[in-house]
Order: structure tokens, then C-alpha cells, then sequence
């Protein structure tokens, strides 16, 4: 019998080996490591479906081929979700980048002679642009609506304030300590943020302030004894990303900005902002923290797409 079976029902599934599942163990404690705390365990969930793939088969890892790798891959691609729509070419790019990682894990650490994964080739990545952008308005208007002095108005100020000066990611957000802010100076440290990669931003002078004012009057009246997050949620505990959310969308509501904002809605509207404020790109790389350029660079676009717009509608030839 081949040791590459030929691919069978699409859905079918099977357990993990015992040699498997130490591999995977291992690879865990490792991406635990190096990746965030949200990207390790979404790799280690990937990874493990693979296994259980190659358990349906009877494919043991040590056989693992590039054609194991490539029939893996056809049927990803055959999959759909619920509604009956295909997944994104995000969701296989990530796939992809997964099993790259596991098998030059495997490499490296002497567990494969080689690396069948090494030849596979990504999917074009999709160009999409950032879904909602608020415009400079509806930021102010937004951030204004937390008008209230008791210590949930002031904190949530603050966050609406801390969001938009630096476009931190709610994880970010969430992990911050009041040790990891000088309102004095007007920064802020994210230590670890995604990618494991500390950074320093600089604060606007709003950010600072309310910031200032919630460490005086708000969170001391909010903050369990031994909670050490900077921004807490009303039990005095971590503020969870849906509590983040709905803060956020609780004030969208009361500037009656009649967009889908979220936390990351603040990011794309910085970058965005700034760039058409002539700021220089690689500056808005290092303050958003991105791991390549070409992130940032699709904010370049937004504002090709608004000039389209703009010469379309007045340009007297465009019409």
C-alpha cells in the first residue's frame, strides 16, 4: 500500500497520533513563545486539524510528502462555510503559513529530513482596503460623546482618546498597564504587542490628559486591589475585546455616526488621517507597528480611491 493514500470524503477525520500529538505539544510550547497570545493558540488549532487530517488517512507525520501537502491544500479549497460561501483567500494564505511553520519547526528540530512544505506557494494575497474609515469629524464627534465625569466616563474618554492617537489594536489596548504610560513625556509603551514586538507611540496631548484624569479619578474608584491593566472594565477586572466593542459602539450610537465602527475602525482612520496630513509612511509603519511596509501601504490607496472619487465628481472630462 502507498504510503500517500489516495484523498477520500473531503470532511473525513481521524484521530491524532501519539507521535503527532507530541509534535504538536512541542510546536506548541514554541509559538507560544515567539507568537501573541491570540496568534499561537489559532496555530495550534490549524496544525491540529491538519493531524487529524492525516489521521483519516493513515498517514503517519514522518511520511508527510509535498503531495500530501498540495491534496491538503485542494481540499481547503473545496470547502465552503456555512452559508454556502468559499473562504477567503486570507483563510487559506493563513492555512498555508501555518503548515510552513509547523514543518520548518519539524526541520529544525531534527524531527523531519526535510521540509515538504518549503515548495508551496501562497495565494495571491487579497487587496482589500480598510472596510469603514471615519472622517476627521466623526472621530472628534465620537470622542466626545464620553462626556461624563463619573469613573466609566472618564476611563471610556480615555480609551476613545488613546484609539485614535495611536492606533493601538484592542489586544494592545487591553494589555496595557499604567506602567506603561508617561503622560508627562506623552507616551505610550506596548510591550509585546502582535508579533511579540514592543514599540513606543507618542500620545497627543488630548490622550494624555484624559488619560491623566482617569488614573486620578476614575480608575482608582474602578480597579480590583491586585488588577494591573490600565483600562478596566466596570467590575474592576481585564476589559474584554466585546467590552471594548460595545463601549465603542455605545458612543458611535450617541454621535449618531451612522457607520459599523469598531476598536480597529480608530486604527484605520489614524493611518489614513495622518497620510493625507502628508505623513511620512514608514513613520505610520513603526506607530501601527507593522511587520512590513506593504501593510501600511494599502492605506496609499484609501486616498487614491478618495481622489478617483474626487476627479470623477469634479472633473470636467470625467463625466
Amino acid at each position: 500500500m502507498s504510503p500517500n493514500p489516495p484523498l477520500r470524503h473531503r470532511n473525513q477525520q481521524g484521530s491524532v497520533s501519539a507521535k503527532a500529538a507530541k509534535a504538536l505539544a512541542l510546536y506548541a510550547q514554541d509559538v507560544e513563545a515567539r507568537l501573541g497570545e491570540r496568534t499561537a493558540p489559532e496555530y495550534v488549532s490549524g496544525v491540529r486539524s491538519f493531524l487529524s487530517w492525516l489521521g483519516g488517512r493513515g498517514i503517519e507525520l514522518h511520511e508527510v510528502g509535498s503531495e500530501d501537502l498540495h491534496g491538503y491544500q485542494a481540499e481547503l479549497l473545496s470547502l465552503c462555510k456555512r452559508n454556502g460561501a468559499p473562504f477567503s483567500v486570507g483563510f487559506h494564505r493563513n492555512r498555508l503559513r501555518m503548515l510552513k511553520s509547523f514543518f520548518r519547526f519539524l526541520y529544525r528540530r531534527g524531527m523531519k529530513l526535510n521540509d515538504p512544505a518549503a515548495v508551496l506557494a501562497s495565494p495571491p494575497a487579497e487587496s482589500r482596503l480598510p472596510a469603514v474609515v471615519l472622517t476627521k469629524a466623526e472621530a472628534r464627534h465620537v470622542i466626545e460623546a464620553a462626556k461624563e465625569k463619573g469613573p466609566t466616563g472618564l476611563r471610556d474618554r480615555a480609551i476613545l482618546e488613546t484609539l485614535y492617537a495611536t492606533g493601538v489594536r484592542a489586544s494592545e489596548l487591553a494589555q496595557l498597564t499604567p506602567f506603561d504610560v508617561d503622560t508627562e513625556e506623552g507616551l505610550l509603551r506596548v510591550v509585546r504587542g502582535k508579533g511579540r514586538r514592543d514599540r513606543s507611540v507618542p500620545l497627543t496631548r488630548p490622550a494624555s490628559e484624559t488619560i491623566e484624569a482617569y488614573l486620578l479619578q476614575g480608575r482608582p474608584k474602578l480597579a480590583r486591589p491586585k488588577t494591573a491593566f490600565l483600562f478596566v472594565s466596570n467590575a474592576g477586572a481585564y476589559l474584554h475585546r466585546a467590552i471594548l466593542g460595545r463601549i465603542v459602539k455605545q458612543y458611535v450610537q450617541a454621535a449618531a455616526v451612522k457607520k459599523h465602527v469598531t476598536p480597529h475602525t480608530f486604527r484605520h482612520s489614524l493611518a489614513t488621517h495622518l497620510l493625507k496630513n502628508r505623513a511620512d509612511i514608514r513613520h505610520i509603519q513603526a506607530l501601527l507597528g507593522h511587520a512590513r511596509l506593504s501593510t501600511t501601504e494599502r492605506y496609499t490607496r484609501v486616498e487614491v480611491t478618495d481622489l478617483k472619487r474626487v476627479v470623477r465628481r469634479a472633473h470636467p472630462r470625467a463625466r
